[in-house]
């Protein structure tokens, strides 16, 4: 008698899921002005479509040029912005509709965002320990004063800074400095997820490092969950597993770090690749990114890519492409679709 084969595993369903994420701002001028000048509304497609998976203790990293989008999924995420369309499910749970009930304050605690500007993020009036205590006090995780005291303490040494430093106030730290606290109070209500907006893109190259090894530190120790937002592919592939390019308001591509980083597919992410400086190659020739970013307001027909892509024939112009699996990478690509590209 044979044996039954054996079933495959399981596979553990991700902790954070964005489905088919859309947002729409509308950018007319008023009423009136309209009225006057006869013209129509204006609506920015910010994110458009936009789908992917972070496994529990992973990190996936979005680039892309400036205004293709990124920070506006960061703000869906967190719940700072509604979706136009679509869902994000965290850990199993349409976190959008539990942001807006009862249960919305138990996620956000689940949830926290890391900003791009320490100058601006942290109250320039507070200590740095009112600031640290502040997740404590409004998620009812620590009302006693001196236990209070104690967790900001332990914070402020999980980010490499002195409990003596509770003191004082934003403007009498470093860029880097006011950074690590941010991401002190990021983890004071000990989140699983961490949304990163560029976090380091205000920071010199030298303090980058520090913060980088320092929030990598903190993953491998708590287990953390990443989303890294990131316009520097150095930073990105120091810090990600999987990576997502996107160009004005959609993904292009979407794989595995060291898959992207040495057989990008996307007509784009070569550009932005061929575009980065390698080690060893002094004197060569670095081949610059190609033409600018249409108004995302009056956006290309078909790909949005194709005015500026080498590859592009009649039917990139009239058809848009969508997020297909070729050999486990997620390519939104007619030349790629149809082997058009060369190796």
């Amino acid at each position: 008698m044979s044996t039954p084969a054996a079933s495959a595993a399981p596979t553990t369903p991700p902790l954070a899921e964005a489905i088919d994420l859309a947002r729409t701002f509308d950018v007319s001028p008023p009423w009136l002005n309209r009225v006057i000048e006869r013209s129509p509304r204006r609506l920015l497609r910010a994110v458009d479509g936009v789908s992917f998976s972070i496994a529990r203790g992973k990190t996936l990293a979005l680039v892309g040029e400036s205004g293709c989008g990124k920070s506006t999924v960061a703000r869906l995420l967190v719940g700072l912005y509604r979706p136009g369309r679509g869902r994000f499910v965290f850990d199993g749970v349409d976190a959008h509709a539990a942001y807006a009930s009862a249960d919305g304050l138990a996620l956000r605690r689940r949830i926290q965002m890391i900003f791009q500007d320490p100058y601006a993020s942290l109250n320039p009036r507070w200590r740095v320990s009112d600031i640290v205590a502040e997740p404590l006090r409004e998620h009812g995780i620590e009302s006693d004063r001196a236990r209070q005291v104690e967790r900001v303490a332990g914070l402020l040494r999980s980010v490499g800074m002195s409990a003596d430093d509770g003191v004082k106030y934003p403007h009498q730290f470093s860029g880097g400095q006011r950074q690590r606290l941010s991401i002190a109070r990021a983890l004071a209500t000990e989140p699983e997820f961490l949304v990163c907006d560029e976090p380091t893109s205000a920071l010199d190259v030298s303090v980058q490092a520090q913060v980088l090894n320092i929030m990598q530190d903190l993953q491998r120790e708590r287990g953390l969950t990443f989303l890294f937002i990131s316009h520097n592919l150095a930073v990105v592939r120091h810090m990600s597993d999987q990576v997502g390019v996107m160009y004005l308001g959609r993904l292009v591509e979407l794989a595995d770090k060291r898959e992207l980083f040495e057989r990008p597919r996307h007509p784009y992410t070569r550009m932005l690749l061929a575009a980065v400086p390698k080690m060893g190659g002094a004197g060569a020739a670095r081949v610059p990114v190609q033409g600018e970013v249409p108004n995302p307001l009056d956006p290309p027909t078909g790909c949005a890519f194709h005015p500026r892509c080498p590859h592009a024939d009649a039917r990139c112009r009239s058809e848009a492409p969508t997020l297909r699996e070729f050999a486990g990478v997620r390519v939104a690509c007619h030349a790629v679709e149809e082997a058009r590209l060369p190796a």
